[in-house]
């Protein structure tokens, strides 16, 4: 898999390129991540990447130019294989669980960061989707697709052990169920005996149940759903 992201500012992304898992799904050829600075594209000694808004307005804009010419380059970098474009915007759906394993089905995945006030319009015309991961705002698009990055590539072949994401929250739609390690007291505070029981269908059941009360008294949204 090749995932692209197009931003402003490239040197963000140096702490997430040496996590672990996609340090070791890159050392073993299963993943490109490929970092295309927008301003490379803006043209001129000044690199003008960004302008006010038509009609009046706070802030400024990403221009469309840049982000077209970065954008084709970014699917030029793979001429074979067909690109899924996503904007990072608070404007897209939101994120889920659900869109991180169709992501990651994807050969290439292209993510445009905006920043600013956003971006010109026009250059959603050239994305298949736009996502957002949250209703609220930040500085730019980096976040939310280091966010994106982290959660699609922890799902590929080879990057966890595959039983150690099928109880996850949101895989089954409930949150996930409490964890305790060693030791079994400390400072007054004991593990549940069924934990210590060594009954795997005790400890099931107790598990789908804790699970099912967290999911309704944290996220009711996803219990009526």
């Amino acid at each position: 898999m090749t995932i692209s992201v197009l931003t402003i500012f490239p040197e963000l992304f140096d702490g997430i390129r040496k996590a672990p898992i996609i340090r070791r799904l890159q050392e073993a050829g299963t993943l490109t991540l490929q970092l295309v600075d927008i301003k490379d594209f803006a043209g001129g000694s000044f690199r003008h990447i960004d302008d006010s808004p038509y009609g009046g307005g706070a802030g400024m804009i990403l221009r469309f130019p840049p982000l077209l010419a970065a954008l084709e380059h970014a699917k030029g970098m793979t001429p074979e294989i067909p690109a899924h474009t996503v904007i990072l915007t608070p404007a897209g759906h939101p994120f889920r669980q659900a869109d991180a394993h169709r992501l990651g089905q994807e050969e290439h995945l292209i993510l445009i960061c905006g920043h600013y006030e956003g971006m010109d319009a026009r250059i959603n015309e050239y994305a298949q989707e736009q996502i957002s991961i949250g209703d609220y705002v930040l500085s730019g698009g980096e976040v939310p697709a280091m966010v994106l990055i982290d959660s699609i590539t922890r799902l590929a072949e080879g990057a966890l052990r595959k039983e150690s994401t099928e109880d996850e929250s949101f895989e089954n739609g409930l949150l996930e169920y409490p964890q305790y390690t060693r030791p079994a007291v400390y400072d007054g505070k004991a593990v549940p005996e069924v934990l210590l029981s060594g009954n795997h269908e005790a400890i099931r059941r107790w598990r789908e149940e804790q699970s099912r009360e967290l999911t309704q008294k944290n996220r009711p949204d996803l219990w009526k759903s």
